[in-house]
């Protein structure tokens, strides 16, 4: 996962999501609407983009396997740009639930998905923040490096860096109803202001608002 030392403290910058995977996978895609088309791929990524190379700032984008098919030009763009495309699971699975079988098969697509573009995934982020009892050594077998689930200590797996997140340092905790985080962008911005030795997760999709674009561009002036 691509980190920036900025005075002593580490700080990964990640982007979870892309594209309508997420609608698909809950059944709230209207049925028969076109894919490929998502608002947060054909407007919020280039913007983000641009802000990024502006700060000549690295980012990891854990993005969903399906989008492999769906957006594999934009997946080239992320990486030709100089940031990282992680593995987010296939359409956003709840991931802590799946049976091992199943959490198998939505790796290995993914990885054979990504590597079909020649974008071999190194770092995984699963669904929702929680691995389950097999998720390592499932991710040791297929060769990542680096892990992101929710958590507070950073430590070596076996050869695999496990680099976890904090729900506080993430942006969907502000702005979605079925997290418990202040619905405040000013506490988003306080906390991302205050964020040392961590990694912050923003979405896409939720920088509709300039002002919560703007928290981002905060983030990478510091």
């Amino acid at each position: 996962m691509r980190l920036r030392r900025q005075a002593g403290a580490t700080v990964g910058l990640t982007f979870d999501n892309l594209g309508e995977v997420t609608a698909l996978e809950r059944g709230e895609w209207p049925a028969g609407a076109p894919l490929g088309h998502h608002w947060s791929v054909t407007r919020a990524l280039p913007r983000i983009l641009a802000a990024l190379a502006d700060a000549g700032a690295q980012a990891t984008f854990f993005v969903e396997g399906l989008n492999a098919e769906l957006y594999p030009d934009t997946l080239r763009e992320i990486a030709a740009a100089g940031h990282e495309v992680g593995l987010h699971g296939w359409r956003h699975e709840p991931w802590s639930s799946l049976e091992s079988a199943a959490e198998r098969e939505l790796l290995e697509r993914g990885v054979a998905a990504f590597d079909a573009l020649g974008l071999r995934p190194e770092s995984f982020r699963p669904p929702g923040g929680d691995l389950t009892a097999v998720s390592m050594d499932l991710l040791r077998e297929l060769e990542f490096r680096c892990v992101s689930p929710v958590g507070d200590e950073v430590f070596d797996d076996g050869g695999i860096e496990v680099r976890p997140f904090r729900w506080e340092h993430v942006d969907a905790w502000y702005f979605m109803p079925k997290f418990d985080g202040p619905d405040d962008v000013e506490a988003w911005r306080a906390a991302v202001a205050e964020a040392r030795d961590a990694t912050l997760v923003f979405h896409p999709f939720l920088l509709d608002t300039d002002e919560r674009f703007g928290v981002l561009l905060e983030a990478l002036a510091h």
